[in-house]
């Protein structure tokens, strides 16, 4: 049974494959297009699985698209009489989207359609290992509903609550999102990063936008918010509210800025952890499913589990749109079968292309002669790595299977010492090329977390915060508040990796690296070997490890590569850059 899970036309566009139940592949748009959070149709990550699997779209038993177009075009039609701000109306015919796969696709077997919010569900139940389990959903807007509550037991999921547009914790934290500047969609990592700095001077205030009610319910204070009718997602009467002006992009960020990020930080987490604890009562289980553009923020994650009864909990890793795509999967699967996916709990998430290094010299030609060969020896390879970061190097990480999802865990990371002091506004400044209040995360041996942080579990796909001991002097890694995002790596799930933190231990004492996505601002994170080259020459990345190849930074190296590469070197820019409008799809 071969299932081609789908989402598309809002962002975070990806496609995926789901062969007997089993996941096989998965990729996202923007890593083959190369524009950050590409929402087109994913026809090149729909080619790419194919060809992946050997199969051909007459292979393929169904394609499963991960919401309902026909219940979506009920709230734009409602949006339109309420003189919501949409783009052409007619874009949004439901018919588009079948005609969209049907066409573009080349594909004419069955369709399901499920709903925006049982696919978020379904890609967090399905891949937990869980029995049963307590599920949350929230995001900005599915179909209708921006909550759900849900039990799951078995291969039945149950979404018995909803609360409904335009009533949405996404969109409240996308609204102060834009207050202070940053871009929806794309700032709200930003804002949670800068949250940290500042003290909740403003929580009074932030609480007003919302009101709780009873059950899993609550609404926004609509007089605050301007995303359903004019060009903005704020009112003058937020404005009014908290009293600041709205930061300019790009302005420099106050004390302000930073008590307002952190209130409405905490207003969350209170949020979500009342509404957890209402879950709970309502399921009877101890297990906990996440997912939803919400569920991306690491550190609610962290105080939910800390804070409600739940005793285990799962957070999908590509929980924005890109994983409603493994949802629709499985749920389809679910429906054709009768039989719940054979998939158990995932520890790891790299579904993507790979290069072989006989793929990599093809691409560098004659240069892999002057570079750095360990093809045949990994532990050379590992030990020239750890000794370079040893003594301060940063080093782009490519290995293996790209990682589906926001985060880099292993295979396309940028990796450096944790416990340089200066390494953060390093990397932030002269690599990624973006503000310098924003953390990098852990990647730690799993069976030593526990000896550097306050962490009891695993923990693979940085979903959670939590607090660095005390004694341990790893500023590069360690936040404001002494907190981290951990990335727990085991030997079964990335052997390399793992090879690599145990000799960077065996040099520095410490199990433990810096590990930040192989890309820079306005970038998605790099795919191929060209997209490594590209980087690696448009940074200050001192050394590139490519498979078995080394490349130290040098005016020859860089030379070689921008020939290698042609004029692709300087095509490097910014692209699509949100604007602080929430466009409703």
């Amino acid at each position: 049974m071969n299932i081609l899970g789908i989402s598309a036309f809002y962002h975070d566009s990806a496609c995926c494959l789901l062969q007997d139940g089993v996941l096989i592949n998965a990729i996202q748009e923007e890593r083959l297009t190369r524009i950050k959070n590409d929402s087109s149709l994913p026809k090149k990550a729909y080619r790419w699985c194919l060809e992946q699997a050997h199969l051909s779209p007459s292979d393929i038993d169904c394609i499963a698209y991960y919401e309902d177009p026909v219940k979506k075009f009920a709230r734009q039609l409602w949006s339109k009489n309420q003189n919501i701000r949409l783009d052409n109306l007619a874009d949004f015919d439901p018919k588009n989207v079948e005609y969209s796969i049907r066409e573009q696709l080349g594909y004419e077997g069955k369709i399901v359609f499920v709903d925006h919010h049982m696919s978020h569900a379904a890609s967090s139940y399905f891949f937990s290992g869980f029995e049963d389990a307590g599920i949350l959903t929230v995001d900005g807007v599915g179909e209708w509903a921006t909550t759900t509550y849900g039990r799951a037991e078995g291969k039945k999921i149950d979404l018995f609550e909803e609360v409904h547009f335009p009533n949405s914790l996404g969109l409240l934290y996308s609204t102060i999102t834009a207050y202070l500047g940053f871009e929806v969609n794309e700032g709200e990592y930003k804002v949670m990063g800068l949250a940290p700095y500042g003290t909740p001077h403003y929580a009074s205030q932030v609480r007003k936008l919302v009101t709780m009610e009873d059950k899993g319910q609550y609404s926004l204070n609509m007089e605050y918010f301007d995303f359903m009718k004019g060009k903005r997602m704020y009112s003058e009467k937020l404005v009014d509210l908290i009293g600041v002006p709205v930061r300019e992009r790009n302005a420099s960020l106050d004390t302000c800025h930073m008590d307002i990020a952190k209130s409405l930080q905490v207003v969350l987490e209170e949020i979500l952890i009342e509404k957890v604890t209402y879950l709970y009562n309502e399921v009877e289980s101890e297990n906990l499913c996440l997912a939803g553009g919400v569920a991306l923020n690491c550190v609610a994650n962290g105080k939910v589990l800390k804070n409600t009864p739940f005793k285990n909990m799962f957070v999908q890793p590509a929980s924005n749109d890109s994983g409603g795509a493994l949802g629709a999967a499985c749920q389809a699967h679910v429906q054709i079968t009768g039989e719940r996916p054979a998939q158990s709990r995932i520890h790891q998430i790299y579904t993507g292309p790979s290069f072989s290094n006989d793929q990599i010299s093809v691409v560098l030609g004659d240069f892999t002669k002057e570079a750095l060969n360990y093809t045949t020896n990994e532990e050379n390879l590992l030990d020239e790595v750890a000794t370079r970061l040893k003594d301060g190097k940063v080093i782009g990480w490519f290995q293996g299977k790209m990682e589906f999802g926001p985060r880099a865990l292993g295979n396309r990371s940028i990796l450096a010492d944790p416990r340089n002091p200066d390494m953060r506004d390093i990397i932030n400044s002269m690599v990624k090329k973006r503000e310098g209040f924003r953390p990098f995360a852990p990647a730690v041996i799993k069976e030593k977390c526990s000896e550097y942080f306050e962490l009891d579990h695993e923990s693979p796909f940085m979903l959670e915060t939590c607090q660095v001991k005390p004694g341990m002097d790893m500023p590069a890694i360690t936040h404001v508040d002494g907190s981290a995002r951990v990335q727990t790596v085991s030997l079964e799930s990335n052997p390399r990796f793992y090879k690599l933190l145990s000799k960077f231990e065996t040099y520095s004492g410490v199990p433990i690296l810096l590990n930040t996505s192989f890309n820079v601002k306005g970038e998605p994170i790099v795919c191929s070997v060209e997209d490594a080259l590209l980087c690696f020459i448009n940074t200050e990345i001192d050394c590139l490890v490519l498979g078995g190849y080394i490349f130290d930074r040098n005016e020859e190296t860089v030379r070689r590569i921008k020939k290698i590469l042609g004029e692709k070197f300087s095509t490097v820019q910014q692209r699509n850059v949100n604007s602080d409008v929430y466009t409703f799809a």
